[in-house]
């Protein structure tokens, strides 16, 4: 069985309360690799290396099944500037 990017959205979603989050699946649809960007306030005063260790570990469940995790962004909002297209804060989480 795969990983959606409902599957993987969801548990982002619980762990890290984004005010961005953006996943792509980047395997054709069968689950096995993820393109991840995600803004929140959990992130804030960590360094990289730990944001990115809280996003792994948001999808600790997943990861047997995920073959491949890009994360693109891991940003706290303090440091986040939207490009154009990208929803702000006041916009739903996942696109």
């Amino acid at each position: 069985m795969g990983v959606t990017k409902r599957d993987v959205a969801a548990a982002i979603t619980s762990s890290l309360n984004p005010s961005y989050l953006e996943v792509i699946d980047t395997s054709g649809g069968c689950g096995a690799s993820f393109d991840v960007e995600v803004v929140s306030e959990k992130f804030e005063g960590k360094r990289l290396l730990e944001r990115h260790r809280l996003v792994n570990a948001s999808l600790a469940e997943q990861m047997p099944h995920i073959h491949a995790l890009s994360i693109k962004k891991a940003l706290p909002p303090s440091m986040w500037k939207p490009q154009p297209g990208e929803p702000r804060e006041e916009e739903p989480a996942e696109k």
